[in-house]
């Protein structure tokens, strides 16, 4: 916690620290996992899962990271005019009169629907006939990657409108297929065929492409659950979401988590803290905050921080779990509010104003992890970490 004690700002005594290092850490893990020949693509969607895509994403990048995924084109040029120079894929499909800005901004879109071909295609020539003089036909050719539904029923064409998709496709000179991709729904649960099936699925798919002469390009399938424990889908590409902020998620059955932690030791890179505001003593029989939800048993002294759900200590934990103090795991006590949450410091010796408290992240010998927070409350880690409010500054170590 020496890191912490070291930072100094104005403000609210709220802050997040985001280790860089075990990010790339996590990279490295990733990689050498899949294999150095595989492609990643760093889903960095959400202000990077609310981490800040900007710092990581450079980071990143400069790490070697070839693929970046988004989730809207403004996304993606919050990237492009950051210097993001690698290719960013725009996973979540566009909104008819987006893909001007993918064009545009060269962002990679994804074709979910056989009618985007065409919005596409209108997109691309307008580009085109703009660089006529200036560039050659086929470097305006504008790529993009498809996406196929094999059971996530969400978004991607259908298998049955692989047909549809190849004659829209012939009809359009100004845009060129440049991968394939589908999405798993429960890649982490062993105890069903679905990822199996899905997979099967997606590959009979990709056959009748090539069975019309159409090369389905980069395949990608793999995503932060598949990456740790299904080898079969890494294919050219992998799309790590939470590993690579350095979580992993919640196997079924549970020891499948053990074995799968085991082989990939990942570096959580998120600290969020706060200092102790006020201290109060409270008589036994007082409710603590709203609604009378919490109510002491004991004489006990009730810290307060400046922390609440508008800055990721979510409504879900009232009552429920802990955060550090001095090394000591200490209750989260009342319902948490809008900008404040308690706790009991009754057993902490020596507790005072000012004192650190660490909602995630390591105190001494002690540590508490989003992805324990989210088995706990029964989320999952991305949720708590997009919960991470916009006003709590963020320290990129």
């Amino acid at each position: 916690m020496t890191m912490s004690k070291a930072i100094h700002f104005e403000g609210r005594p709220v802050w997040a620290e985001i280790s860089l290092q075990a990010i790339l850490h996590n990279l490295r893990v990733i990689r050498r996992h899949v294999g150095g020949k595989r492609k990643i693509l760093a889903v960095v969607k959400s202000n990077a899962y609310g981490l800040g895509a900007v710092p990581i994403s450079k980071a990143l990048q400069k790490a070697g990271t070839e693929w970046f995924g988004v989730t809207c084109a403004n996304e993606g040029i919050e990237l492009r005019e950051a210097g993001i120079r690698k290719p960013i894929l725009v996973l979540t499909g566009f909104w008819p009169g987006e893909e001007k800005r993918l064009v545009q901004n060269q962002l990679t879109p994804t074709v979910t629907r056989v009618d985007d071909v065409r919005y596409l295609e209108r997109a691309a020539k307008s580009l085109h006939a703009k660089l006529s003089g200036k560039s050659s036909a086929k470097s305006a050719r504008v790529r993009f990657h498809l996406k196929i539904n094999t059971g996530m029923n969400r978004l991607g064409i259908s298998p049955d409108e692989i047909d549809a998709f190849v004659t829209a496709l012939a009809g359009c000179p100004h845009i060129q297929l440049e991968g394939t991709y589908t999405h798993f729904a429960s890649a982490e649960d062993f105890t069903t065929e679905q990822t199996t099936q899905q997979e099967q699925l997606f590959r009979d798919c990709l056959d009748r492409l090539r069975a019309h002469g159409i090369s389905p390009g980069m395949v990608h399938m793999a995503n932060s659950g598949a990456i740790c424990a299904r080898p079969s889908t890494w294919v050219d590409m992998v799309r790590p979401g939470a590993i690579l902020y350095g979580y992993h998620q919640s196997f079924d059955p549970p020891q499948k988590r053990e074995e799968v932690a085991g082989a990939m030791p990942l570096a959580p890179c998120l600290s969020l803290r706060a200092r102790i505001i006020s201290l109060r003593d409270v008589p036994p029989g007082q409710a603590v905050g709203y609604a009378a939800r919490f109510v002491t048993a004991r004489p006990s002294k009730i810290a307060v921080i400046n922390a609440g759900y508008a800055d990721g200590v979510v409504r879900a934990r009232t009552n429920r779990g802990c955060a550090l103090v001095r090394g000591l795991r200490v209750p989260l006590v009342g319902t948490i509010s809008m900008d404040l949450t308690m706790l009991d410091v009754t057993d902490v010796p020596g507790v005072t104003l000012g004192d650190v408290v660490t909602i995630y992240g390591k105190d001494g010998k002690a540590a508490i992890e989003v992805s324990d927070v989210a088995r706990e409350i029964g989320t999952v880690t991305s949720d708590l970490l997009c919960a991470l409010g916009r006003r709590v500054p963020k320290f990129y170590l």
